[in-house]
């Protein structure tokens, strides 16, 4: 009996695709380190180009440029950005109790002067800091009236500081620490990682979880329900930026995936090519369609080519590693 079941025990393993191995250091070299670098420079623009003319007008450009570079690295929700708070104080979305415009009005009516403190700054509400504070006073009319002598250009200036401080301790913590802890998983004496396929864990874990935060909040959240679609839900909507963070995040998760893979998933790739190629014929930045059937219809279909791209990692690249996604930060955004 038991040759009888080592034999198909035998046959089974032939049926089965062969398991490869993630390159965990190939994801840090290639998409982990380089992303992390880009944030740090493009908050570095922004917090020099604040210093120089903390207005709207000024700051727009580099505020859009310093957006579009966390989206290549705002999937990553582990190491260093969950200390000291960092990813909430990055992005504090969605703010489902309007935390943000109150924190920002708190601060402009108290004129309170820990604008001029980094260290102190650092303390305030994370609603009162980060890319989505930003986005209030540079294109909120509530907000944005200011001029370069008033408080809020002052606020403007230190939030874009206190978001290159964030960016460059991230960069420098992967890059000096983290990095070499992800890569050697497993390892005697890793102090998070303490088996040898947790790293890849972690990292398969990030890529589900990152497709599910666009299909159920960033797609989700303005689809709203049939009767009542909420548009204004859309993510950084006054920035003009729903269906950008959208195509970025989904192409910045499509460059994890392959890294994942050693660029061999092709039904992953596919699945993500057709969510690439839906949102480019979208032709509706802010998501407002969603208020009209057949704009709906579209968001709908995008959201469904996400989570086919979900489903497709979960069912080629998971088993082929040996791992499934884990608890992420995001799961309970």
């Amino acid at each position: 009996m038991k040759q009888i079941l080592l034999a198909i025990g035998i046959v089974i393993a032939l049926l089965l695709p062969p398991r490869a191995h993630a390159d965990v250091g190939a994801v840090i070299d290639g998409h982990i380190l380089p992303g992390h670098a880009g944030f740090a420079a493009a908050t570095g623009d922004l917090a020099t180009a604040a210093a120089r003319d903390c207005t709207p007008d000024a700051l727009r450009p580099t505020y859009q440029a310093a957006f579009d570079a966390w989206m290549g690295v705002s999937h990553l929700r582990l190491g260093p950005v969950e200390e000291e708070g960092r990813a909430l104080a990055i992005a504090f979305w969605p703010d489902t109790r309007g935390l943000v415009p109150r924190t920002l009005g708190r601060l402009i009516a108290a004129q309170d002067p820990v604008v001029t403190d980094p260290a102190g700054f650092a303390e305030v509400s994370v609603a009162g800091r980060g890319l989505f504070a930003l986005e209030r006073l540079l294109f909120d009319p509530d907000f944005a009236g200011y001029g370069p002598g008033d408080y809020t250009c002052a606020l403007t200036r230190a939030i874009a500081t206190d978001l290159a401080r964030m960016a460059a301790r991230i960069d420098t913590e992967w890059r000096d620490g983290f990095a070499d802890t992800l890569r050697n998983a497993g390892a005697p004496g890793n102090p998070v990682y303490h088996g040898e396929k947790e790293g890849a864990q972690a990292l398969f874990t990030a890529l589900v979880t990152g497709l599910e935060f666009t299909a159920d909040q960033r797609l989700d959240r303005p689809l709203g329900t049939f009767d009542r679609p909420r548009p204004n839900r859309a993510e950084a909507r006054r920035a003009g930026r729903p269906l950008r963070n959208i195509t970025l995040s989904l192409t910045a998760l499509r460059d994890l995936a392959m890294h994942l893979a050693n660029d061999d998933a092709p039904q992953t790739a596919a699945a993500f090519d057709r969510a690439l190629e839906t949102a480019a014929a979208l032709d509706d930045p802010l998501l407002a369609g969603v208020a009209d059937p057949q704009g709906r219809l579209r968001v709908e279909i995008l959201q469904q080519h996400v989570r086919a791209a979900r489903d497709a990692a979960r069912a080629e690249i998971g088993p082929r590693l040996g791992v499934s996604a884990g608890f992420n930060a995001l799961d309970g955004d």
